[in-house]
């Protein structure tokens, strides 16, 4: 049988340069009107799941342990998560004026629900936090967040139409103020996690205004210097860093949540023990369907598990600093570089105690912990920088050519619009 014939001058393209195309092909994809605002979408979505099942895996235990039914927390987080995308949705559709008409109603609220927290607030854990609305347990700290997001960005935004940051007067006032008193009044109900993400999202605000960089140092020094006493001043808060400098001095006491943290990390090996089967969870762990979740996922799904983890919030970091990059606004660019840090850090911090490289703090992983609060405000958050995205250069007109359906919005990104059998 004689060889296939060859047409001359052509031939059949090398694997590497099929691999070359297919990764311009993904350059290409990433290179679209509308990559951040699908981005964002779908990376939510697969964290949502992920903390569902792990919220499903981690809560159920303790229920059982304590004799109760052991859908209990998974169903609390699946109430959050129907109200939340909801919320999202609606914060994707609204106009970013929306967002700035609410910048200051929601801190006024903000600060009002933290004063309730100092007056009539309950104690978790030795920390005053919570006030009960309509039955459920309420964190006005993590409203707060948000708040100052939106609070910060538009007043920036302001200052900078009106030309007034030529003076660092201009750059501080009010918004170190501001940020001091919401800072105060949250660390008077000993939240020193989300007092530290206030800070992150003031430092993200000016620097993404253009603060000059011996300003922006003095901050950054007066921030450092500002956590460094609020450390001191309380034993118990000395006593966590001590023990995450030496985990073994104590490792009955302050040492023992870091320590069974890695140890649940490490037990996971490659791919982990199985979904579901984690035995560190079964009152070894604390709080393990909240802070140290993440010490769970290590054990049940391994250091694979972890790495899709961490690169699922690697993705919100891309989304969000590309959709600070491309909007025209200054409010939308301060609020969606502001929110991204808020958000990417928070995980940062979270994961970072888990695995021994930070200092315990007390915040939630976000989108996977359980905890109601934080899920619905991180939910809004997303769903702004959704609304921002569609105001990127070309998306507006690539969400009319891809019709009024999300399904050939999708199909149109993907540049399968139009196809025919």
């Amino acid at each position: 049988m004689s060889a296939p014939a060859v047409t001359p001058g052509l031939s059949a393209p090398s694997r590497p340069a099929r691999a070359a195309g297919r990764v311009a092909a993904a350059l290409r994809l990433l290179d679209r009107p509308l990559t951040s605002y699908y981005l964002v979408l779908g990376l939510t979505v697969l964290l949502l799941a992920l903390g569902l099942v792990m919220v499903l895996s981690t809560s159920s235990a303790q229920s059982i342990a304590q004799g109760g039914s052991p859908y209990a927390g998974f169903q609390k987080q699946l109430f959050g998560v129907a109200v939340g995308l909801p919320l999202m949705w609606v914060a994707a559709k609204s106009s970013p004026v929306l967002f700035r008409a609410a910048a200051y109603p929601m801190v006024g609220v903000s600060v009002l629900g933290l004063l309730l927290v100092l007056t009539v607030g309950h104690t978790v854990n030795g920390g005053e936090r919570w006030i009960n609305v309509a039955g459920f347990q309420v964190q006005p700290s993590e409203f707060a967040k948000l708040a100052f997001v939106l609070w910060g960005a538009d007043l920036l935004a302001r200052k900078e139409q009106a030309g007034q940051l030529g003076e660092w007067r201009h750059l501080l006032i009010p918004l170190l103020p501001g940020a001091a008193i919401l800072s105060m009044l949250v660390m008077l109900g000993d939240d020193l996690g989300t007092t530290f993400i206030l800070l992150v999202i003031f430092l993200a605000l000016l620097w993404v205004i253009g603060t000059p960089f011996r300003l922006f140092a003095g901050m950054l020094g007066l921030m450092g210097f500002a956590m460094l006493i609020l450390v001191i001043v309380a034993s118990y808060r000395l006593q966590r860093i001590t023990g995450f400098l030496h985990p073994q001095a104590n490792p009955l006491t302050v040492g023992w949540q870091s320590n069974e943290g890695k140890y649940a990390v490490g037990s996971g090996g490659w791919f982990g023990v199985g979904l579901g089967a984690g035995r560190m969870k079964w009152g070894w762990v604390p709080e393990s369907t909240t802070d140290f979740i993440f010490a769970v996922i290590g054990e049940e799904l391994g250091l694979v598990g972890t790495l899709c983890v961490t690169f699922l919030y690697g993705g919100l970091a891309y989304a969000g600093i590309r959709i600070a990059r491309r909007v025209p606004d200054t409010f939308m660019r301060l609020a969606a570089a502001a929110a991204t840090a808020w958000i990417v850090v928070q995980a940062l911090v979270n994961i970072g105690a888990v695995i021994d490289v930070l200092p315990i703090t007390g915040v939630p992983l976000p989108l996977v912990s359980a905890g109601l609060s934080s899920l619905l405000v991180t939910l809004v958050a997303l769903g702004m920088l959704m609304s921002f995205a569609k105001r990127e250069p070309g998306a507006q007109q690539a969400l009319a050519a891809a019709g009024p359906g999300p399904v050939p919005r999708v199909l149109s990104w993907l540049g399968l619009g139009g196809q025919r059998g």
